[in-house]
């Protein structure tokens, strides 16, 4: 069927666009009510335009949960503390205990449930939810761990729930990542503020002299007084925008880094947000438990029989945790590739494009430092942006690495370099013999969730398309892993990110990698960049999917 067609699908599609529509509205954020033909350069805008032009299209082509973006970002209320510091949740005086009575011991294969009552800095319990907890089950002499469900009750009080999934010891460790005080500053800020952070842009005239100015997702962010220049991305419809330079052309733009962080906060803010009460550790509430093994059979882990890993299956939650260092799949039987060898075996013939952010990168590093027969390619590119290349040629081995394109915070590099990664999947016939790995979240917290939504409807229609021209592709998502803590790229939008990247390729046949849980489930510090042992074990995840056997 081809775009024109497209277009008339029926009212499935118009009633997607108009859920997604009120949604915008609801977020104070415009969308576009026409469609702009793609001008031949990048040309003039003017800073008065509040609406920007992008394809509806893209947009309805979304699946309707992801549409209905209200009820997939849902969260509790979040009260104000009126001004009073002491009135938001501690993490010193949060209490939690046994939902039930203590065991001498429990079941593998059992959960555990606790529950979790929040309370003020004078100690007084919550009324409400909304806070932002992370609760792990620890088995640290075995190098184990599990995330625990954490079930928010809107009042105050919380369910926590563990599964039993190794025998021996296991610690309750529950983290106040941030108050529900923290979280309404949160929300306030991804609602009202169009973007928390800017770009530079370097324009180059024919003499080699040069003008800088402000870049940004829209108009208005720039801080331009007159026009702006536009740039609008050919595949996915997506708008970049810059100043006008003084006197050089909008075509003269040549470079992009990372501008400045934007003060969007007040000083109560930024108590809220301090790290003194954020990302703690409650005081310990429950003694370390033993689980026994069963009464039949001698495996030490709660692991039934699963299929092996290929794209589409439906995955639990949690679907793995840690024992002995190793992530175990509840979903799919997932392979270790502990050798170079196992690596080049599974990756022989294999085309391997992986585009995305640096946590994305570090898997690409990760291979090209384990395996000393894939031999990196100098393209004389800036590290950061790409495109890296590393192969193996005697098993006919590539492995490519790009960044996304903007919003990328970054040093400066061309502009030129900058593909989106619609357009790098255009360009790929696919087939058995092709990966492709996607990796986003981290670049895009500092702006409203509708810009998100925006990438994602140009990469599903052009995923959807690479499947549909060529099934036998594997298509691996990379969630996005934990680790800020700020109001530029806080846990909690990381979260919603993550909603929404499930949701965009629910219905497509593609594998899920969730490096928020591979990150969350052990007693390690958080980090954006996760350390060599979390590496590992995503990528001998996603090693499963392309040799499932």
């Amino acid at each position: 069927m081809g775009p024109f067609m497209e277009q008339f699908k029926g009212y499935k599609n118009l009633i997607v666009a108009l859920v997604f529509l009120a949604w915008i509205i609801y977020f104070k954020i415009s969308l576009p009510d026409s469609t702009t033909p793609r001008p031949p350069k990048p040309r003039p805008a003017s800073k008065s335009a509040s609406k920007s032009t992008e394809s509806p299209s893209l947009l309805a082509s979304l699946p309707q949960e992801i549409a209905n973006l209200t009820h997939l970002l849902y969260w509790p209320p979040t009260p104000g503390d009126e001004g009073d510091l002491l009135a938001s949740t501690s993490p010193q005086n949060s209490t939690y205990h046994l939902r039930g009575p203590a065991q001498a011991s429990y079941a593998l294969g059992g959960y555990l449930e606790v529950i979790l009552v929040a309370r003020d800095h004078r100690g007084r319990p919550k009324t409400h939810g909304g806070d932002l907890f992370r609760a792990q089950l620890l088995g640290p002499d075995l190098k184990a761990g599990v995330p625990g469900d954490v079930q928010d009750l809107e009042n105050g009080t919380y369910l926590l729930s563990f599964p039993l999934l190794w025998a021996g010891q296991a610690q309750v460790q529950v983290r106040l990542i941030h108050s529900s005080e923290a979280v309404g500053v949160l929300r306030r800020i991804w609602r009202e503020k169009r973007a928390t952070v800017d770009f530079r842009g370097y324009f180059r005239g024919p003499t080699g002299a040069e003008e800088t100015v402000i870049c940004n997702v829209d108009p208005q962010s720039t801080g331009a007084k007159g026009p702006t220049c536009q740039y609008r991305d050919v595949d996915s419809s997506e708008l970049w925008f810059c100043a006008q330079p003084p006197t050089l052309p909008c075509d003269s733009l040549v470079g992009h880094s990372s501008g400045s962080y934007l003060k969007v906060t007040t000083p109560h803010d930024e108590a809220l947000l301090a790290w003194k009460v954020t990302d703690k550790v409650l005081p310990r509430g429950i003694s370390p438990i033993h689980i026994r093994m069963a009464a039949t059979g001698n495996s030490s882990l709660a692991l039934s029989p699963r299929p092996a890993c290929r794209p589409g299956l439906p995955a639990p939650k949690p679907s793995g945790f840690y024992h002995q260092d190793v992530w175990h799949s509840l979903f799919c039987s997932a392979r270790s590739f502990s050798t170079a060898d196992s690596i080049l075996g599974c990756l022989a013939g294999h085309v391997v494009h992986m585009m995305g952010d640096s946590t994305l990168r570090q898997w690409w590093e990760y291979l090209r430092d384990t395996v000393p027969s894939l031999k990196p390619v100098n393209l004389h590119a800036v590290y950061q942006g790409g495109p890296l290349m590393a192969v193996e040629t005697t098993q006919g081995i590539v492995l490519h690495w790009r960044a996304h394109s903007w919003p990328l915070r970054s040093l400066r590099i061309p502009v030129a370099s900058l593909h989106s990664v619609a357009r790098e999947l255009r360009g790929l016939a696919g087939g058995p013999h092709t990966v492709v790995v996607l990796g986003l979240g981290a670049h895009f917290t500092t702006f409203p969730p509708s810009i998100f939504v925006r990438r994602l409807a140009g990469i599903r229609a052009a995923v959807a398309a690479l499947l549909a021209r060529e099934p036998r592709t594997l298509v691996v998502i990379k969630l996005a892993n934990t680790g800020y803590k700020s109001v530029y790229g806080s846990d909690w939008f990381t979260l919603q990110l993550n909603r929404l990247l499930r949701a965009a390729f629910a219905d497509l046949r593609v594998a899920f990698v969730d490096a928020w849980e591979m990150t969350s489930s052990l007693a390690l510090p958080d980090n954006i960049h996760p350390g060599r042992l979390i590496v590992r074990n995503e990528v001998d995840f996603l090693l499963s999917f392309i040799c499932p056997t």
